[in-house]
């Protein structure tokens, strides 16, 4: 049911930063919750369609500087849900895509409590989707890869890695990997890649905010270092990048605005819809009676 339970924890994704993008269930949740633990990169436009008699708990972390340790955010989540309290744990993306949601569902059910995870649409689908770019594309790409900048940061690509993601039909996804790309690059193309690999950065995807740079992939990092791209950054490279419309343009920077539909799209229809379907496909009108 829509109904939170007192005494439990939801740990619901709220997907890459349009409101849009929110499930049902999670702004069921956002609208009961007694207290919502909210992360940084919540966006503002979602935060406001919290109720606003709900106890907001900020407990973001960014590079070098965290509000709260991730052991402190564990014993919040169990002491407000021990005092019966609905509890809303909001996360970026999905909570189970490096959004550490498995450690703090590990540590409450550790300690008897329930924990329920509502999925948001991950950074990767939801970004990749606003920008034309299928992860996966039959004769371009037949697997897909995420990987985290924060876990190598500073370190060399590990060979296994680069090794399977250089595959020619392989769509590599990095989250938050802005200070590993010249790493990221370089690995990838002594393993095998082509330099000229099409590779796009977004930063801030799906927001008013967003700006992407497209360019191919041993020109990227100079791309996005020239425009001062800053965290949240996306990173994505394979063939696929190629069917986004801002593929192949003269320009390399591209703003939220860019992505606005043609005008042509908000035209009202005009004929019978149903006229457009054979006979068999069942459109309704002439349907066979159950």
């Amino acid at each position: 049911g829509a109904r939170a339970a007192p005494g439990e924890v939801y740990l619901v994704g709220t997907g890459p930063g349009d409101p849009g993008l929110l499930t049902v269930r999670a702004l069921q949740l956002m609208q009961s919750a007694d207290v919502v633990l909210y992360d940084r990169l919540i966006s503002e436009d979602i935060l406001r369609l919290v109720h606003g008699d709900a106890l907001m708990v900020y407990v973001g972390k960014s590079k070098g500087l965290h509000t709260r340790s991730q052991d402190e955010i564990h014993r919040l989540l169990l002491d407000f849900s021990r005092a019966g309290a609905v509890v809303v744990r909001l996360k970026g993306g999905d909570p189970y895509v490096f959004g550490r949601g498995g450690e703090e569902m590990d540590y409450l059910q550790e300690h008897g409590m329930r924990v329920h995870c509502v999925p948001g649409i991950t950074a990767a689908s939801g970004i990749s989707a606003e920008l034309g770019i299928p992860l996966t594309h039959r004769g371009l790409a037949d697997s897909v890869k995420f990987l985290t900048g924060h876990l190598r940061e500073g370190g060399d690509l590990p060979e296994d890695v680069a090794m399977r993601a250089a595959q020619e039909k392989t769509t590599l996804v990095v989250y938050m990997g802005l200070t590993t790309l010249p790493t990221l690059a370089k690995g990838l193309v002594e393993h095998g890649m082509d330099p000229a690999t099409p590779a796009a950065a977004i930063e801030r995807g799906t927001t008013p905010r967003q700006r992407t740079v497209v360019a191919p992939l041993d020109r990227l990092h100079a791309a996005v270092e020239e425009e001062a791209f800053q965290s949240p950054t996306l990173i994505v490279v394979g063939k696929v990048v190629s069917l986004s419309p801002l593929w192949g343009q003269e320009r390399r920077l591209f703003t939220a605005d860019d992505l606005e539909r043609p005008q042509a799209y908000g035209l009202p229809v005009s004929g019978d819809l149903g006229s457009l379907l054979p006979a068999e496909a069942g459109w309704p009108g002439n349907a066979p009676a159950p």
